[in-house]
């Protein structure tokens, strides 16, 4: 074997080897159980009342339980401040973990028990409280990752939490389906509540995060108001905070006007089911999956920020390649490569901005910040998506819109670029994203 074959071999094995890392096995475990309650207040939840003979007006409705999870930054801090009484021995993130997890198993049976057909107020009532229970399991899984991973695991171990979510959201909407048809919709529900354990269990093995910062048990109001305003006010008072916030924003907002529209593009472009389930189910998971690995090793390889700003800049370009599809009309290459470059990018860069997103968080406050951080990322574009996309379509056409989402993508690129070069990206970086003792790779 030549020298050139060896070096190739090492260069693969030292690709793979940080998804083999237990802080990155364990990430994927998280994300496994942080996908499955949104699978099933979403499409899972929606077959079950179609079936049980509900109104299409009401189950559109159902849909309000999801703004739970944008408003967890009003509780997080309780994961971040309040010890929870005996079980507290276990550690701060090992017992939140342990009791959310049991909400959720809870709130999981019991939306299984109600019968909406006869109790459509209670049904709406449990699928609120999933809603709720998930959305602050969310907010335990994300402090633990950011926690247990090491500053250079953060890019792969981001990859491998959204590898665990889909497959977790996938297979609990799966097993639903499965049982529902054979059994009942209770039954479904009800053995769903198994994929809260993965979490559990790799809280309970791998034990409380060493890079865990203990934040003193509040006893008087004082305490109790420092944990809530603590975390913004240590975000604000770094070089550079206004500037982070504004691109944490505007940096998604072209990326998720876009998104919305897409399945709309191909219902008017006359792309039948079947090409839609082949093309953009079909290629557009598997092109996900390499974009999310890639994410990881360009992570590894180049660094944060480089591997940042060019996940922005794949992000703006593939809403370009949906206004070349809306001029080629009905291509079924013009959109499997569409599809594919959008899923490949969003992979990637998901991987590598919640990487970013992680590294910006302070260890006192991991849950808190990270709550506000997600949140905000998501909040304009989803507001400019439900009152502007569709008026926007009619106006000036599919071509243009997408152009013009591509365009709204560089106030992001361009901000971010500049804070790379006046060094705002270090500057304004947490303790989450810093090297200290132990955190280097071996």
């Amino acid at each position: 074997m030549d020298a050139e074959t060896i070096d190739e071999r090492r260069s693969v094995r030292a690709s793979v080897k940080p998804y083999l890392e237990k802080e990155s096995l364990a990430a994927f475990f998280l994300g496994v159980s942080s996908g499955f309650p949104f699978a099933l207040l979403a499409a899972t939840l929606t077959t079950r009342l179609s079936q049980d003979g509900i109104e299409k007006s009401t189950i559109t409705a159902f849909a309000l339980a999801f703004f739970v999870y944008n408003l967890k930054p009003l509780w997080a801090w309780v994961v971040d401040g309040v010890r929870l009484p005996v079980i507290g021995r276990l550690g701060q993130r090992v017992s939140w973990m342990i009791v959310v997890g049991l909400f959720v198993i809870a709130a999981t049976v019991n939306l299984a028990l109600v019968n909406p057909a006869e109790d459509i107020a209670g049904a709406a009532l449990a699928a609120v409280l999933l809603g709720l229970a998930g959305a602050s399991f969310d907010i335990v899984i994300d402090a633990y990752r950011i926690e247990t991973l090491k500053p250079y695991q953060l890019g792969v171990g981001s990859g491998m939490s959204q590898y665990g979510w889909r497959i977790g959201a996938a297979s609990a909407g799966a097993l639903a389906l499965i049982l529902a048809a054979r059994f009942d919709w209770h039954v479904a529900y009800a053995a769903c509540a198994v994929f809260a354990l993965p979490a559990m269990l790799t809280a309970l093995v791998l034990g409380e995060p060493e890079r865990h910062k203990v934040v003193s048990e509040k006893r008087g109001l004082g305490e109790v108001w420092a944990s809530i305003a603590g975390p913004f006010a240590e975000f604000f008072q770094r070089s550079g905070a206004l500037l982070v916030l504004l691109f944490i924003l505007v940096h998604k907002i072209g990326d998720t006007l876009a998104n919305l529209t897409f399945r709309l593009l191909f219902d008017d472009l006359g792309f039948s089911n079947d090409e839609i389930a082949l093309y953009d189910i079909g290629i557009g998971f598997w092109a996900l999956i390499v974009g999310v690995f890639v994410g990881g090793v360009i992570y590894s390889r180049l660094g944060l920020k480089r591997a940042v700003l060019i996940a922005l800049i794949l992000m703006g370009v593939s809403n370009l390649s949906f206004a070349l599809l809306a001029m080629a009309g009905h291509s079924n290459i013009g959109m499997a490569s569409a599809i594919g470059f959008e899923n490949f990018a969003s992979g990637y860069g998901g991987v590598v901005v919640v990487a970013y997103f992680s590294a910006l968080c302070d260890l006192r406050f991991t849950a808190s910040q990270y709550a506000l951080i997600s949140a905000g990322a998501s909040v304009i574009g989803r507001f400019l998506t439900g009152t502007t996309a569709g008026a926007l379509i009619e106006a000036m056409g599919y071509v243009n819109f997408y152009l013009l989402t591509t365009v709204a993508a560089l106030p992001g690129i361009v901000l971010f670029w500049w804070m790379m070069r006046t060094g705002l990206v270090d500057d304004a970086m947490g303790t989450a994203g810093e090297v200290g003792e132990g955190d280097a790779r071996d």
